[in-house]
């Protein structure tokens, strides 16, 4: 059976013009000098526009202590 309006390749072409891949958009960040994705928080140092936005301390430290006990279950 033949498709009766078929798309030609030129439509289909335009159409998927807009499915090209764009690199992220990288900033600096104002206190530790890393990169970062525009509007969003520094996960270097946890601020955003001068703010301390993220305790990365204590974030570490969770993370640690979950590792831990994940470690732990595992050897039992």
């Amino acid at each position: 059976m033949v498709v009766r309006m078929r798309s030609t390749r030129a439509h289909t072409a335009n159409r998927r013009s807009h499915h090209a891949l764009t690199i992220p958009r990288l900033s600096r960040c104002g206190n530790c000098g890393a990169a970062h994705l525009t509007h969003r928080v520094c996960e270097g140092c946890g601020q955003y526009r001068g703010r301390q936005v993220i305790d990365i301390v204590a974030r570490m430290e969770r993370k640690e202590r979950r590792t831990k006990a994940k470690e732990k279950a595992r050897g039992k």
